[in-house]
């Protein structure tokens, strides 16, 4: 069977599509030998030299470009190679293929349909109009874990016998490693708590500086607090939380860090805090569990799935049971020790080779079925 995927967010992003677009596409290659594969890409690449690839360059940013070629040169240079089955890995596709080809659809959460206003209006509105047909169209909908599956059947009953939900891998990369020199741009002297992830209003990240400020007014100087990621979009509150904290001089943001650092700051934190609101799977979650960090989340939607057992939980948006958290976590080394332990072992069950097996198994069943659509 040739398989071709939509792999645009390795070349347009650094977030966590492109995370689970590269974890896809290394998985299948490595542990899934009995089909051929086509990577699309906007640049050339030679990560990937045992499978075919495509460049359908993005061009010229001028009116009409972008939408020229997602929905006419793409498909069109695409269909030429005579895949047997398409992946689009980033929600919004794959378009205007022969209907011979079947079609994939990677769905990593409907937080654009249930939170809009979390969202740049543009890329809510686009899933608002365009998701439901697109799901139609696809011939298996595959979601990042059991939460979005349920996600999508309560969104949308029909589309529930042809969705079938894969964890991601775990990238073998995270694994602990001896503290090394942590770049001195950064200024992290101290012991500290980590988030890592794009700085948005889903990431709940206004509880996190409140719980933050609890927990040193009430006794625990001495930690800072590391925000690891890119600014997003609508970060106005945020930053204006930021300017004004009273342990402004604490915290630390570094912007985009590469995977060596972000591996660093994930083996000694003292502990990994994922406050967010809503999330698909939580990947951060099991890259920090990978380095052996304790994890502490906001008890919603996906997270207990990624942190299962071995993490410890705090009700969405409650800053007081957040900062008990942390100075239980930070406070008792034997906890501490313990949660390390779990992390690892949790971290463990998040298999890659597990995930092309499922994954393959799903598209072999896609392939034979009879088109309905």
């Amino acid at each position: 069977m040739r398989i071709a995927i939509l792999a645009d967010a390795l070349d347009n992003q650094r977030a966590g599509v492109h995370s689970y677009t590269r974890m896809l596409i290394e998985s299948l290659l490595s542990f899934e030998s009995r089909h051929e594969y086509i990577i699309v890409r906007q640049k050339e690449s030679d990560d990937y030299p045992t499978a075919e690839t495509l460049v359908v360059p993005r061009g010229k940013a001028r009116p009409g470009q972008a939408s020229y070629r997602l929905f006419i040169e793409l498909p069109g240079k695409l269909s030429a190679l005579k895949p047997d089955l398409v992946i689009e890995t980033a929600h919004f596709g794959p378009w205007n293929l022969p209907a011979s080809v079947k079609r994939v659809t990677v769905i990593h959460d409907l937080s654009a349909i249930r939170y809009p206003q979390y969202h740049r209006w543009h890329g809510s509105i686009l899933q608002r109009l365009f998701l439901k047909g697109i799901l139609k169209r696809s011939d298996l909908i595959l979601a990042n874990s059991r939460f979005t599956a349920e996600d999508i059947a309560r969104w949308e009953p029909g589309f529930a016998a042809k969705t079938t939900a894969i964890h991601p891998g775990r990238d073998p990369f995270y694994e602990p490693v001896p503290r090394e020199s942590i770049p001195s741009r950064f200024k992290i002297e101290a012991p500290f708590f980590l988030y890592a992830g794009t700085l948005e209003p889903r990431k709940g990240l206004l509880t996190l500086l409140e719980a933050y400020t609890q927990y040193c007014q009430s006794g625990h100087p001495g930690r800072q607090l590391v925000l690891a990621g890119q600014m997003g979009w609508k970060t106005g509150a945020l930053r204006r939380a930021l300017q004004s904290h009273p342990q402004a001089n604490e915290i630390r943001l570094t912007g985009y860090v590469p995977k060596n650092v972000l591996r660093q700051l994930y083996t000694h934190c003292e502990a990994f805090i994922y406050p967010s609101e809503f999330e698909g799977f939580g990947l951060p979650i099991v890259e920090a569990m990978s380095c052996g960090a304790p994890v502490i989340a906001a008890r919603n939607s996906s997270l207990t799935e990624a942190g299962g057992d071995a993490a410890r939980y705090f009700r969405t948006g409650d800053a007081r049971a957040l900062a008990e958290e942390m100075t239980r976590v930070a406070g008792h080394p034997e906890i501490r020790h313990a949660m390390q332990k779990a992390s690892m072992a949790h971290a463990a069950t998040f298999s890659r080779e597990n995930f092309a097996r499922k994954l393959s198994e799903a598209l072999e069943k896609t392939a034979v079925k009879k088109d309905a659509r």
